[in-house]
């Protein structure tokens, strides 16, 4: 059990379902108090009512006066969970300006947002984590979905940056790197995620397990897929053989369509 989070106050976005549920009812059995946040009303309130927590539904940007209100003035661990994906991208095809739009405002600015309005008072303090969900295809990539695996590039700097710039004042970061997980999201990746994601994928709970070992052992990187690591380290030391081993991947895809 993390001792930080017994009797913290926890706010996870995107907590309706999927990975974010799973984050919600893990901190709400560490003894947390968490606020349940989605855009869907109904489901935040099934989530926060299935563990005594408080659903503060509405945009992710925009809630944390409302969540820091509900949890008695201060917000401890903030899980920018909440995300988009546009899938099936057709090569040759214009990509939609509203998908990337979208994606930017909901993938990386909603985080910016939120820290922007948690870190003064957790830098007064000397104290905050930040939790944020990436996807694996922030470390890597991911065909078909360039909005997605831009944006959740971008996730992924942002948390980096965070981390580098106040760690030594008491802020503690996580990046959650999962590839394929068993989400209404990767049934909306369509082939792509068929032929990628859906052969590996683990339960939501198989993520909120991981972030949990690695708030024990304060690690900034979480990757419930160990493999991912490998995949990672092969990028950085060969990418045109790695970009090469992508492009197999993408010709198979067109194939299969």
């Amino acid at each position: 059990m993390v001792e930080a989070v017994q009797g913290a106050g926890v706010v996870v976005t995107g907590a309706g379902g999927g990975i974010g549920a799973a984050l919600a009812r893990r901190f709400a059995a560490g003894g947390a108090r968490v606020v349940v946040n989605d855009l869907d009303a109904r489901k935040a309130e099934a989530v926060a009512e299935e563990i005594g927590g408080i659903a503060v539904p509405g945009d992710a940007s925009a809630i944390i006066a409302d969540a820091r209100d509900a949890l008695g003035g201060a917000v401890d661990v903030y899980c920018a969970n909440a995300g988009v994906a546009f899938g099936g991208d057709a090569p040759g095809q214009p990509l939609d300006e509203k998908a990337w739009s979208t994606s930017w405002d909901v993938n990386v600015m909603a985080h910016v947002r939120a820290a922007n309005a948690l870190l003064p008072a957790w830098l007064e303090r000397g104290s905050g984590r930040f939790v944020s969900t990436v996807s694996a295809a922030g470390l890597l990539t991911m065909i078909g979905a360039a909005p997605y695996a831009v944006t959740k590039h971008g996730a992924y700097a942002f948390a980096e940056y965070l981390s580098l710039t106040y760690r030594h004042r008491g802020i503690k970061v996580h990046a959650i790197c999962p590839q394929g997980v068993r989400t209404d999201m990767l049934d909306a990746t369509g082939s792509a995620g068929d032929l990628v994601l859906k052969p590996t994928a683990i339960a939501p709970e198989d993520v909120a397990d991981a972030l949990f070992k690695g708030m024990e052992e304060d690690r900034f990187l979480i990757l419930p897929h160990p493999e991912v690591a490998a995949y990672y380290q092969a990028r950085a030391a060969e990418p045109d053989r790695w970009l090469a081993g992508m492009n197999h991947l993408q010709q198979k895809w067109e194939e299969a369509r």
